[in-house]
């Protein structure tokens, strides 16, 4: 039986969506029934001849960049289409590094980075068209915080039933944009990825006062890190969200998408209160 680390310890700061080349320990459901078995047949293409994982990165910054540019333009359709396409090239490029032997701090890093740059652009044009500035920036906070849960819980998922998981590549041996990079992913992410892992790290410890029984906290510390809750936070992941965003755009209601990316935000609060009840009917 695989150990658990003690209970109110908090594990290494995880950044969030900082694309990890190891498959989720839940799965995001459109992502393993769709996405990834076409981005394998792309990366079977792209494979013999040797293109760079980070070119398909840039590749998808450019598709979610295009569909910017069709947002604005009014042409929602085919911004709907190029999102996908993004999300394909999104699960492409892991699958490239990995199959190749390239996997690098750079395109860790940059694969990362480019997310964040293409939802903002994202969220500014449907600000823009609809004219729902305020509600724009609400959603993308709110899609940023369920994006990070989600990486985070995935994490603490993974280190309480023992596995070993390395959540920032070391850029020792890489080159100076790396490092740059890096510099830039502590600062976002960093704060963030702290306070989301130090708040479980204290809800839990705050549930577990007075309980002197090694295996019953362990339990606890098992039920709080529960499958259900990472099953549920993975299928908000960002694969999932670009693909409902690309419904609403099809249906030419942008507007709707904000609403539900704000709706998504509540999703973490409720697993939060089911799994604190779960342990204090463990350790009643």
């Amino acid at each position: 039986m695989v150990s658990s680390p003690k209970p109110g310890e908090t594990a290494a700061v995880a950044p969030v969506t900082a694309a990890p080349r190891w498959r989720r320990s839940r799965p995001e459901l459109l992502v393993e029934l769709f996405f990834r078995p076409l981005a394998s047949v792309i990366v079977r293409l792209l494979l013999p001849l040797r293109v760079p994982p980070p070119a398909v990165v840039v590749a998808n910054a450019i598709a979610g960049l295009a569909a910017v540019y069709l947002i604005v333009d009014g042409e929602l359709v085919g911004a709907a289409l190029l999102l996908q396409l993004k999300t394909l090239l999104d699960n492409a490029d892991g699958q490239l590094a990995r199959r190749s032997g390239r996997t690098s701090a750079f395109g860790r890093y940059l694969d990362t980075e480019v997310d964040l740059l293409v939802n903002v652009a994202l969220f500014a044009a449907i600000g823009y068209v609809t004219g729902e500035w305020a509600l724009a920036v609400v959603a993308f906070l709110a899609l940023t915080l369920v994006l990070s849960v989600d990486f985070n819980e995935d994490v603490m998922y993974r280190r309480v039933h023992g596995e070993t998981v390395v959540t920032q590549p070391s850029t020792a041996d890489e080159a100076r944009p790396s490092c740059w990079l890096a510099a830039v992913y502590r600062v976002v992410y960093g704060p963030q990825d702290r306070a989301i892992q130090a708040f479980a790290a204290r809800r839990l410890e705050r549930l577990l006062e007075g309980v002197a029984d090694p295996a019953l906290r362990d339990q606890a510390t098992l039920a709080y890190h529960d499958g259900f809750t990472s099953s549920v936070l993975a299928n908000l992941g960002l694969s999932t969200q670009l693909a409902v965003l690309g419904l609403c755009l099809v249906l030419s209601t942008p507007e709707a998408y904000l609403w539900l990316a704000l709706a998504c935000a509540l999703v973490p609060v409720l697993l939060q209160a089911r799994r604190e009840l779960l342990v204090r009917r463990l350790v009643a």
